[in-house]
């Protein structure tokens, strides 16, 4: 016999196939009526398992919210990622907002999804599975950042850094702020950009 993928038993089969079934049911209650609209009760029931089962996967709604909010955050990013492959040779700013526009136009899909995700990876628990791989793709963010950030002349490695975080930072509350939520994501966006621009006017200004 070839030295391929053990075929998967039917055990872990029909834990996929539920798996997948409740972020379905989960995907779809959290866009149709938000995350405070929408109890764990209504997910298991829709994913048509117990809930006990359900919470097997996720101890908690919060849980299942990252777990959803994951997925199209990673995707944001790695659309983010290419957008800003593609801007290069335009400056750096271009691509830091290339970069960034997927994560802002994913956080900003359902405003209240995204600020309960955002809220839920800084104060939660870090030790958290699914909260850990959202910092994880939270730290992919900012190292994308970071290396287009260095590809500046006029950017140290340990600035570029510390900028990333700052970025980063911006992004968080114009997301987020209560403030902001009326504007359309290329108002946010057009803000973000002016915000980032004076952040790296001063090292421009000094070379």
């Amino acid at each position: 016999m070839g030295r391929g993928h053990m075929p998967i038993g039917r055990r872990e089969r029909a834990k996929q196939a539920k798996r997948e079934r409740i972020m379905t049911a989960a995907r779809e209650l959290f866009a149709e009526h938000g995350v405070n609209g929408v109890t764990t009760q209504q997910i298991a029931r829709r994913a048509d398992v117990a809930i006990g089962t359900l919470y097997l996967y996720a101890c908690t709604k919060a849980e299942l919210l990252i777990m959803v909010q994951n997925e199209k955050f990673a995707a944001a990013i790695d659309s983010g990622l290419a957008a800003a492959n593609t801007a290069a040779g335009q400056g750096i700013l271009e691509p830091v907002i290339a970069l960034l526009r997927p994560a802002v136009e994913c956080m900003r899909e359902h405003i209240e999804n995204g600020r309960t995700y955002l809220h839920e990876l800084v104060f939660g628990d870090p030790a958290e599975p699914y909260r850990q791989a959202g910092l994880a793709l939270a730290g992919r963010l900012e190292d994308g950042i970071t290396a287009l950030l260095t590809r500046d002349e006029h950017i140290d490695a340990a600035d570029a850094a510390t900028l990333a975080r700052v970025i980063i930072a911006i992004i968080h509350i114009s997301t987020t702020d209560t403030l902001y939520l009326h504007r359309s994501d290329e108002a946010v966006l057009a803000d973000i950009r002016d915000q980032i621009h004076t952040t790296l006017a001063p090292h421009h200004r000094a070379a």
